[in-house]
């Protein structure tokens, strides 16, 4: 798809591939078992739909604020930008987007749940 005129890609890190892929995983078993039903699904099938919203618009999550975005992100990936998109059962999406003068690159960081997501950004219970 492109997106002003660019190409866009959606590339996953390897944090976010190996959780794509074991949650890929638990619905292929649980498809086998006869489940076409269930928290996994319902995660994945948002994650699918995701993907083909960033290939539309690269920018069509929350962006986080410059001074909220995590020491590790910045650290790890030399993010100077985060977006996050809010999956079913309380997930999260969270992306930096890349461009030049060919292309935009969503680069998915991590997809998480909830409790990680909290503990990544700094937030605690009340």
């Amino acid at each position: 798809m492109t997106f002003h005129g660019k190409e866009v890609r959606v590339v996953l890190s390897a944090e976010a591939t190996e959780e794509y892929n074991e949650l890929n995983h638990i619905v292929g078993e649980e498809l086998q078992r006869g489940i076409t039903s269930s928290v996994h699904q319902s995660i994945f099938r948002s994650i699918e739909r995701v993907k083909g919203w960033l290939k539309e618009n690269p920018f069509v999550g929350d962006q986080v604020k410059k001074e909220q975005i995590p020491d590790y992100y910045s650290q790890k990936y030399g993010a100077t930008n985060l977006w996050r998109i809010e999956l079913s059962n309380y997930w999260r999406l969270i992306y930096a987007i890349q461009s030049n003068e060919v292309e935009i690159i969503d680069f998915v960081l991590d997809i998480m749940d909830h409790k990680k997501y909290n503990k990544v950004f700094g937030y605690k219970k009340k």
